[in-house]
């Protein structure tokens, strides 16, 4: 999926490698907190612009996003032999003007259970990061002076 250098285990992955990934899968996971307690809540979403929006019902996850704007998606993709895990920091918006939800609806977020999910809310990046994993073996320690074998 991307080259690792000198065949590191780990790469630091650059913000188009980032977006790649993010516009490649819709699954992830949203964190809020507020009043110092964090809750994490599954979602599907949608790339936009370089930004995140998803869709969402009235209730907790709506009723945190308007009281603490700052949140954080985790989004990851696991492989049999590599893996990935994307963060994301960011201000969440419920989108309202008919021009912002004509633009969500285009995107065809679909919800995972039946039930009306008539909100909408872009996350607006203001920091990324994410890693790309390469498994294998683990590596075997040389033993040195001071060791039982040295």
């Amino acid at each position: 999926m991307f080259e690792h250098h000198e065949d590191e285990p780990i790469l630091v992955l650059d913000e188009e490698q980032i977006w790649s990934l993010l516009e490649g899968t819709q699954h992830g996971r949203l964190v809020t907190v507020v009043n110092g307690r964090a809750d994490i809540f599954p979602i599907n979403f949608a790339v936009q612009d370089r930004t995140l929006v998803f869709r969402t019902a009235p209730g907790t996850k709506l009723a945190e996003v308007a009281v603490a704007e700052q949140v954080l998606l985790e989004a990851d993709g696991i492989l049999s032999d590599q893996a990935w895990s994307v963060i994301v920091r960011g201000e969440a918006h419920r989108l309202e003007t008919s021009a912002e939800l004509a633009s969500a609806e285009s995107l065809g977020l679909v919800s995972w259970v039946p039930t009306y999910k008539d909100h909408y809310v872009r996350i607006t990046p203001t920091e990324l990061s994410g890693r790309h994993f390469r498994f294998g073996p683990h590596p075997e320690r040389e033993l040195g002076e001071g060791s039982e074998a040295g």
